[in-house]
């Protein structure tokens, strides 16, 4: 064992140990790290994990394809850059607080002059019989979750145990996963500590309309099953069938370890601590889920990280104090909104309510009020949460509310009464994560902040949960025109335009080309956001080929399929209305065997091919054109498809030809280019087997014509649909969509979903009926024009690719050879193949040096000589291109406009994929960058650091010209010819790559 501090500590210095990195230890050395006085401290932490912490708010978004590293809250590299020692891995097992140090699972003893406890809370397992047989999983780390993944692969339905915040998150990942889910709730009603009765009832209803069911008032008996397990028994003697369960039915704090060194606990568990976070020992403090305050532990973030900003404050000698938190909270939760806020149900005497119930829209709205109905003391919001902020000013800070409190919850609030107006006192806070109030804002508005990532940088308000977004804007721009300025919403860096104002230019200005553009209203060279806005731009105001803008398209638009995991692409042929022949589904059949794709029926009823190399791409596209199939822009920011039911021609509740509709719909908006992409459908009745009311634009066929339904959104923060017009003759219904389409194309923002566009229209739906349907802006016949010439110059992408051999050329994945990418690995699952798993962890080489104990730093290089790799003209002149040497790839980069070459690996080295070639480059400043398509994950092609994550590097190359021959500065080991491309390619690099000048 070892028995000596494994971190030297000098003796002028305190030593803070933070036992515990998770999100609120993380806090707590974040507010070390950011005093004055850190220079006199020494900061360890132990991490039980073998990760640095990370998100847990938004740990379902793992099934979602966020990673360990997409979670990271802080890099490795942060802890060292603040002088951070992070044991990870490493379990605190002894608190020695006579001899003040703290021992680990790995034989670590560590001195301390203070010691912060946050070793959070482990989920409570009841205990029934049953529960420990294999199937049964806890809810609460990354390490879960993958076992949750693991074990669900040929499983068909799960039980989740808890109907609260947990619970219903876990139903929501388990449904993402595609198992039959259940939610078994002990309590008569879902949420019952933030819930009333009718308010449950609403959120039960909206979320067994998305397929999951509900199970209240269940009393679980035992666990079932033989081999594993087969059901769930009740004391009711009720059962139900499921083969794997979740546990996620409330959380207990993890306070064992200061029971053992002789803590004092709190009534009902956890560590006792006053307002100033000590524990019973003066020099231990306890933060986050782990400590009670007043008898009560907290399992919200919000609550721990007030607990985090007191205990520094008083470790480095302040006053603060903690005071009983507001658990106020709004989330999404199965994609419904659910808020709850101050005295939600209503506990007091002599309180009133107010009330509205849609439960044909699902939603539920309760206000709390005092006796005399001034004030607001608390309320529940369920299926619709867009007051929540405004509301909770109002409660926070007492303010008296308007003539008409109904109008807070009915949507009839004016002007007059909207809190924007409303004078809310420096006091307030809007960011309750970060403790920020509105003072804090509007000082640093008034230090020239213009925006919210400007806001959010300074202050972190809005970095947490993010429910003050809102708010944040409000102030934003009342406080900037108040000054006379107005609101910054540039495009990036080399454009001071928004995308509305991008458009009109080019359009007025006749600009055809990116490189005219920026010489003649940017500067720079461009980036991975301008330069794919500008192409799309292009697309939608010329309708020209996307392939003539190659250097600013992003991978997806310039190979004109989606790039997957391993480097390889997905083919997606159109298939208009979902309707096909017989003839063309085998032709997909037998192109999928002939070339080794995975298949798959998606949801917007068409069939895609995963798995195609990109030299492959044309010759796949080739035998389908022949077959009468054409592009479906499943790559681009464009209408992807128009989902139909059968409509009339089959259904006998129908009224109308969906089928017919839908494809006339399809093959006119089909290749249009917008700010997002689009999606629509068209359903036969109001049954909406199609689900049109949540697409961008919706169609439902009814006794006298059709209604037209826009603004929905089923991604991420879903959104209904609003009716925009009813009733609708077909002419009519076209004329509304394409000025409807052309109108978004013109005002949207850059990457800005119909949704949020809508939303964030002054004036929303009711706006945009007034400008699609009445014309008040008398732009409609302009609108329509537009749209015809873009429906009228209609052609297939990739016919013209594979009909032009010199557009051919370009889909290779070497510039200097017709091998294909060695790098890429399919793995049999089921009766299909895909691509191998991405590694768990990067080669030690790859990192950023790492402050923990025994860490080496990174080789020194090789000795070098120089390689002859091709001519100018086999490269892009403003991207990448990837070159085979031996067995090793290296992506050559080619800034024209600047005179400038650049060498790097072209494997990144988030995910090992092959691909930094394809990806786009641009300036930071005067920094020239690339973009990895597969994660946008940026890189210096000067020095190899990691842009957007310091955590990870690549290596950098010499490189010049000699003529026209373009020579790289490479290792004398890559001469060896290896099976497989070595690791070490990920490995940075200490010299720099230099420009050649042309």
């Amino acid at each position: 064992m070892v028995t000596s501090t494994q971190i030297s500590q000098s003796m002028s210095k305190r030593r803070v140990v933070v036992i515990g990195n998770g999100m609120v230890g993380c806090r707590v050395l974040q507010c070390l790290a950011r005093s004055d006085e850190t220079k006199h401290l020494e900061i360890a932490t132990f991490a039980e994990e073998e990760i640095p912490a990370y998100d847990r708010v938004h740990l379902s978004e793992y099934f979602n394809g966020s990673t360990a590293q997409d979670l990271t809250l802080k890099p490795l590299n942060w802890y060292l850059e603040n002088n951070v020692h992070i044991l990870l891995g490493h379990r605190v097992e002894k608190i020695n607080r006579e001899e003040r140090y703290v021992e680990s699972s790995r034989g670590i003893r560590l001195g301390y002059d203070q010691l912060v406890i946050a070793t959070g809370s482990y989920p409570f397992v009841p205990t029934i019989e049953g529960i420990d047989k294999p199937g049964v999983f806890v809810y609460r780390t990354l390490e879960d979750l993958d076992a949750i993944m693991a074990y669900a692969k040929g499983r068909h339905k799960v039980a989740v145990m808890g109907g609260g915040l947990l619970g219903l998150e876990a139903a929501n990942a388990m449904l993402n996963l595609g198992l039959q889910t259940t939610v078994v709730e002990y309590a008569p009603r879902l949420m019952p500590r933030q819930l009333d009765e009718s308010g449950a009832g609403v959120l039960t209803q909206m979320v067994e309309g998305r397929g999951i069911a509900v199970k209240t008032g269940a009393n679980t008996k035992r666990i079932v099953g033989e081999d594993g397990i087969s059901g769930m028994e009740f004391a009711d003697g009720s059962s139900l069938s499921v083969d794997m369960v979740v546990v996620s039915a409330g959380i207990r704090p993890r306070d064992s370890l200061a029971n053992d060194c002789g803590l004092e606990l709190g009534s009902r568990g956890g560590i006792a601590v006053d307002a100033s976070m000590r524990t019973s020992d003066p020099n231990i403090f306890a933060v986050g889920e782990v400590a009670s305050f007043d008898g009560v532990t907290y399992g919200l973030v919000a609550p721990g990280y007030e607990m985090a900003d007191v205990a520094v404050n008083q470790i480095f000698g302040g006053t603060d104090q903690f005071e009983t938190p507001d658990l106020s909270t709004v989330l999404k939760l199965v994609g419904v909104d659910v808020a709850s806020f101050g005295d939600a149900l209503e506990e007091g005497e002599g309180v009133r309510s107010l009330c509205f119930q849609d439960t044909v829209s699902g939603i539920y709205k309760k206000l709390v009020l005092s006796p005399d109905g001034k004030r607001l003391l608390g309320g529940v919001l369920v299926g619709d949460a867009r007051e929540y902020n405004d509301l909770l000013q109002l409660m926070r800070n007492e303010l008296e509310l308007p003539g008409d409190p109904a109008s807070l919850i009915m949507g009839k609030m004016d002007s007059a009464d909207s809190l924007v107006q409303i004078e809310l006192p420096a006091s307030a806070q809007i960011c309750s994560c970060e403790n920020v109030t509105k003072g804090d804002i509007v000082e640093c508005i008034g230090r020239g902040a213009e925006s919210i990532a400007e806001i959010k940088d300074i202050t972190r308000a809005g970095t947490g949960c993010g429910g003050c977004g809102p708010m944040l804007s409000n102030i934003l721009k009342s406080e900037m025109s108040g000054m006379g300025r107005s609101v910054v919403n540039h495009l990036c860096e080399h454009f001071p335009y928004t995308r509305s104002e991008l458009l009109t230019i080019i359009r007025t200005q006749g600009y055809r080309q990116f490189n005219e553009l920026v010489q003649g209203h940017g500067k720079g060279s461009g980036c991975e956001t301008c330069k794919p806005v500008a192409a799309s731009i292009f697309a939608s105001i010329w309708n020209e080929p996307v392939d003539d803008h190659e250097s600013i398209q992003d991978t997806n638009d310039r190979f004109m399929a989606n790039i997957q995991r391993g480097g390889t692409y997905s083919v997606v042929p159109r298939v208009p209305g979902g309707e096909i022949s017989p003839e063309k589904l085998i032709v997909l059949g037998e192109v999928a065997q002939r070339y080794g794709l995975y298949t798959k029926i998606t949801g917007g009823q068409r069939i895609d091919l995963f798995g195609a190399r990109v030299e492959q791409l044309p010759s796949i596209w080739e035998e389908l054109i022949q077959a009468g199939f054409e592009s479906g822009h499943a790559y681009g920011k464009a209408l992807r498809t128009i989902k139909s039911c059968v409509g009339t021609n089959w259904c006998r509740f129908a009224v109308g030809d969906s089928v017919g509709l839908a494809i006339e719909l399809e093959n006119r908006y089909r290749g249009i280019r917008s700010p997002h992409k689009l999606k629509s459908a068209v359903s036969g009745c109001i049954r909406e087997c199609a689900e049109a009311q949540s697409k961008d634009f919706g169609v439902i066929a009814t006794d006298k014509g059709w209604n037209l339904y826009v603004g929905g959104n089923g991604g991420a923060n879903p959104r209904h649909a609003e009716l925009l017009a009813t009733d609708l003759d077909e002419q009519t219904l076209i004329q509304y969509v394409d000025r409807y389409l052309m109108y978004y194309i013109h005002d949207a923002d850059k990457l800005q979903r119909t949704a949020r566009w809508i939303e964030a229209m002054e004036g929303g739906v009711a706006r945009l009926r007034e400008v699609v349907c009445e014309d008040v802006l008398g732009i409609g016949e302009q609108l329509e024009k537009e749209m015809a010439k873009l429906v009228d110059s209609y052609e297939c992408e990739w016919t013209q690719v594979v009909n032009d051999p010199q557009r051919r050329e370009r889909f290779s994945h070497y510039v200097n050879s017709d091998a294909a990418d060695s790098n890429v690995n399919f793995v049999k699952e089921r009766e299909h193949v895909r691509p191998a798993d991405w590694a768990d962890r990067q080669p030690e080489e790859s990192r950023a040096t790492l402050p923990i104990v025994g860490q080496s730093q990174v080789p020194a290089t090789p000795t070098d000589s120089w390689v002859d790799v091709g001519h100018m003209k086999d490269f892009p002149k403003e991207g990448g291109a990837c070159v085979k040497y031996h067995s090793h790839q290296i992506a050559v980069f080619q800034f024209e406009t600047r005179g400038q070459w650049y060498a790097a690996q072209n494997m990144c080295p988030h995910k090992y994929d092959m691909v930094l070639s394809r990806g786009l480059t641009g300036t930071e400043g005067e920094l020239p960058k690339v973009a990895c398509p597969q994660h946008k994950k940026t890189f210096s092609l000067e020095s190899g650091e990691g842009l957007s994550d310091p955590s990870l590097r690549i290596r950098t190359y010499e490189i010049r010209l000699d003529g026209a021959r373009v020579l790289i500065k490479l290792p004398d080991w890559m001469k060896q010819d290896e099976a497989s491309v070595d690791v070490s390619e990920a490995a940075p690099s200490c010299q720099h790559a230099v420009s050649a000048q042309n």
